[in-house]
């Protein structure tokens, strides 16, 4: 079959797919070489998309109260109490809770259904807590949520700071391409970041901020631009209000060594740097927006490219990179509660007026609906009577998950649209709606840099699953909606939305897709729109009533989340490199397991000696709002006083691991954005009795204190402990695997507390089991693929490989499976000094490119070590 260009399902880089359907339900996936996000570049979960096709685990039919039903009964269901919701108690008695997972066709169909129809703004997107607040300051400044540059400009930097922003492995594509521009014209790279990730590895400079600390940052940088003389005086007098009162507030930040942790003569050298270098790109994510600051952090730094003029030009701007495939694409169809499609405000009554004659609706919004944090408060206090989640698991993701759970329980009317039957989210539903996924549907995503790009459909559909925004379009109809829905394809949904955004236009609006044609919807090749322009904002030109830019006067401000003696520590969330959002899809995946297969909490090492915790021990964290079991890693990568867990684990993978459950729910005042990165918690050592790992040809079924599964080669691997030693290792393991009858081997360990358990079916291996009073100490590489390849049955009980075979370590290279002790080994006696030497030797570092952070501080450690082997 011929390849088909599609778009990647992850993160808003936006990265071109080749997909080969295989004509039994999967695809071969490569990167798409014209594609100008990517220009073929895959990272490792785009590349391992082939491995989530399957549809194990998938919802194939609707469900009312776990019973499999019609769509025709279920959809009448949806309308029916969503019709006598409002009818009873008024159109804000819903809510739609949708995400940057869906299309923009999607998108702009929930959007219209809501605020044009129902007439609530109640509709609101887990793009809240990820880019909320860049959305409030670009609109602050701007007077649009209009993105003013473009990827090109990372690669004419000649210096990039990143700021919040774990780019190695967050948006692994774009972190390529900046380390590419380092190489050919050696572009400066800072680093802003209050732990040391993979992104610090590459970086000319590591600056540990203290958390939250950023706005007292660059004020402190803005103070510095105006003494030094740096202002860009006739770009300011043409094209900028606000500056006198933003550079009077910078210049009263106080102590900024002392506000920002950062030593005094670092500060200075960063922003000499700064100041230095005409020709700066600031990169920011997360690490800025979620805060109950991120709109003054958005600011803080947009304050000093207007300052200096660095805007709109090649190589200059602040760059907010997204974190799903199509937030962008959301934000402007107007999936936020406080907006309207085509970048229209809510908030005035012309565009509400523009928009509801376009649509012919009887009714619109006109205040501002609850955001992601409020709308679940209301499904708690009984404000909000029937919601509808789209693609989503608020369950996990959400601040104060345990209560977010409780609400959707004291909700009267639940409907979840999925992929998956079971999640977080599903198990709490009324009605469970199959939604089509990636490779099943067609539409369009907009990445971080404006480039719309189509999702293109190769697979067939997946049991009665159907596009969402055909799953919207017959409630709206059976609603009594029906001639303002009656779309038959995303295509007529798409030229609708195009049509409105040239109203948008009229008023003002910068959304402009005049020369995007929707007669080539099918054929669509990536374009930014607007067509022929890919930077704003160079000559002005800003969507403010004044037409010029907003400068804030910042004031810092402190986080309500505080230490405490109960609560010491603070705790910051985040993601890993081969993991996605809340693992429904990349949890199908073997290859990427194998690099990080548990949850886990990052510790520095004098706070690990105060709690008595070492690596491999299970910690207890704790926080106001609920509790989590993660293995510990302690590593000097983390501040003292701060830990770190990643936000992937959910209760299909881990027992106690949704880490999002202590997550105090405090907010942005502007842009209602979450604070991931500071919450209080305590930490201390869980007292397990024993520890265990297994690995096994079935899912095992875990009852235990502490467990956390994953896919691996020979099926499922699973990690153990518990402060209760089970009535013998032979019952306990055959109930843990579900094999009542197997033969079993089993050997005891009396003085270390263990055992080891094997099941065989004539010579097969089914499963093993492996217990110990410490964490326990076999190769989990090696048995992660044993049983799958028949590995000797002794092999398996000793738990190491045979003698023959290297011990390779733990995965560094998810792609080529290559681990730490074949790369450690491999500089030793190969004299291996580059990354690229490494890949020469074993492929690491070859495809993706998101090991390539880990490959240069092994290869730095390796080759420091004392023993060292040096050229003859």
């Amino acid at each position: 079959m011929m390849p088909v260009k599609t778009v990647c399902a992850y993160c808003g880089v936006g990265c071109g797919v080749l997909a080969t359907p295989d004509g039994k339900g999967g695809a071969r996936i490569k990167g798409d070489p014209d594609h100008p996000a990517n220009f073929g570049r895959l990272c490792s979960k785009g590349s391992a998309l082939g491995e989530t096709l399957d549809l194990e685990g998938r919802l194939l039919a609707p469900h009312i109260d776990g019973r499999e039903t019609t769509w025709d009964t279920a959809l009448d269901l949806v309308a029916r109490k969503f019709s006598e919701t409002i009818a009873k108690h008024g159109p804000d008695s819903v809510a739609f809770y949708v995400s940057g997972q869906l299309l923009t066709e999607d998108y702009y169909v929930a959007n219209k259904l809501m605020k044009g129809f129902i007439g609530s703004a109640n509709i609101d997107t887990n793009s809240r807590l990820c880019m909320a607040s860049s959305v409030a300051g670009h609109k602050r400044a701007f007077g649009t949520d209009t993105v003013p540059g473009c990827y090109d400009d990372i690669e004419n930097a000649d210096l990039v700071v990143l700021v919040g922003s774990n780019l190695a492995w967050c948006h692994p594509v774009l972190h390529q391409r900046l380390m590419a521009a380092k190489d050919a014209r050696g572009t400066k790279v800072v680093n802003i970041d209050p732990r040391r990730t993979a992104t610090s590895e590459m970086a000319d400079m590591q600056m540990s901020i203290k958390p939250g600390a950023d706005v007292a940052l660059f004020n402190g940088l803005l103070d510095h631009i105006v003494r030094t003389g740096a202002v860009d005086q006739d770009y300011i007098d043409q094209h900028v209000s606000g500056f006198d009162a933003a550079v009077a507030a910078a210049a009263r930040s106080g102590s900024l060594a002392q506000d920002c942790g950062i030593p005094d003569d670092q500060l200075q050298e960063f922003y000499q740097l700064w100041t230095g270098t005409k020709k700066v790109v600031t990169i920011y994510s997360q690490g800025v927006n979620q805060s109950t600051s991120g709109t003054d952090k958005v600011n803080a730094i947009i304050n000093c490219h207007l300052a200096t003029g660095r805007i709109g030009r090649m190589g200059m701007g602040p760059f907010s990179v997204t974190g799903q495939p199509n937030a962008m694409g959301g934000r402007e169809v107007g999936g936020l509660a406080n907006a309207l499609a085509s970048h229209l405000d809510i908030a005035v009554p012309e565009h509400r007026d523009a928009v509801q004659g376009f649509w012919q609706s009887p009714v619109i919004a006109d205040t501002e609906g609850l955001k992601a944090v409020e709308m679940f408060n209301a499904c708690a206090d009984g404000r909000i009577k029937a919601i509808w989640i789209m693609g989503t698991n608020p369950a996990v993701s959400l601040p104060r998950a345990d209560f977010v759970r409780d609400a959707l329980k004291k909700c009267d009317f639940v409907v979840v649209s999925d992929l998956m039957k079971q999640t977080d989210t599903t198990v709490l539903a009324d009605v469970l709606l199959p939604a089509a996924g990636w490779g099943e549907k067609d539409g369009i995503v907009t990445n971080s840099e404006r480039r719309m790009s189509r999702q293109r459909r190769f697979l067939p559909d997946a049991g009665a699953a159907k596009p969402d925004w055909e799953i919207l379009c017959t409630v709206a109809k059976r609603m009594g909606f029906a001639k303002a829905f009656d779309f038959t394809s995303a295509e007529q949904v798409f030229a609708e939305y195009v049509a409105l955004c040239a109203v948008a236009t009229g008023l003002g609006k910068g959304l402009d897709l005049s020369d995007v044609s929707p007669d080539g919807y099918n054929d669509m090749q990536p374009v930014q729109w607007p067509v022929g322009r890919a930077r704003f904002f160079a000559k002005g030109g800003f969507y403010t009533p004044s037409g010029k830019a907003n400068m804030l006067a910042l004031v810092p401000r402190s986080s309500p989340s505080q230490v405490s003696d109960e609560y010491p520590l603070i705790l910051n969330t985040g993601r890993i490199r081969d993991q996605w959002h809340t693992m429904t899809r990349t949890g199908k995946s073997a290859t990427l397991a194998q690099h990080i297969a548990e949850p886990f909490v990052q510790v520095n090492p004098v706070d690990a000696a105060k709690y008595g915790v070492k690596t491999a021990d299970i910690v207890q964290i704790t926080s106001a709002h609920g509790m989590a079991l993660m293995r510990a890693s302690v590593s000097e990568k983390n501040q003292l006083g701060q830990v770190f867990s990643p936000i992937h684990w959910t209760d299909q993978w881990a027992a106690k691991a949704r880490i999002s459950a202590l997550v105090a729910p405090n907010i942005d005042p502007i842009s209602g954005q979450p604070e991931f990165k500071r919450s209080t918690v305590q930490l201390k050592k869980y007292k397990a009795a024993w520890f265990g790992f297994a690995v096994s040809l079935e899912a095992p079924n875990p009852v235990t204190d502490y467990w956390a599964t994953s896919r691996c080669a020979s099926g499922w691997r699973v990690e153990l402990a518990d402060d209760t030693v089970p009535n013998g290792w032979e019952t306990y393991a055959r109930a843990l695997f579900g094999l009542a009858d197997a033969e079993a081997i089993v050997m005891y360990d009396k003085a270390a507390g263990g055992a080891r358990v094997v099941f065989v079916s004539g010579q097969k291996i089914l499963a093993a089991l492996f217990v110990a009073r410490d964490p326990v100490a076999v190769s989990r590489p090696f048995l992660s693929s044993a049983l799958a390849q028949d590995a000797p049955l002794a092999s398996v009980i000793a738990g190491q490989q045979p003698s023959d075979m290297p011990d390779v370590g733990a995965t560094i290279c998810s792609c080529f499976a290559v681990g730490v002790n074949t790369i450690v080994d491999a500089i030793t006696t190969q004299n291996l000094t580059s990354i690229d030497e490494i890949g020469a030797a074993l492929s690491a570092g070859t495809n993706c490119g998101s090991c390539r952070p880990e490959l240069a501080a092994l290869l730095a450690k390796t080759r420091s070590a004392p023993d060292f082997r040096l050229p003859n």
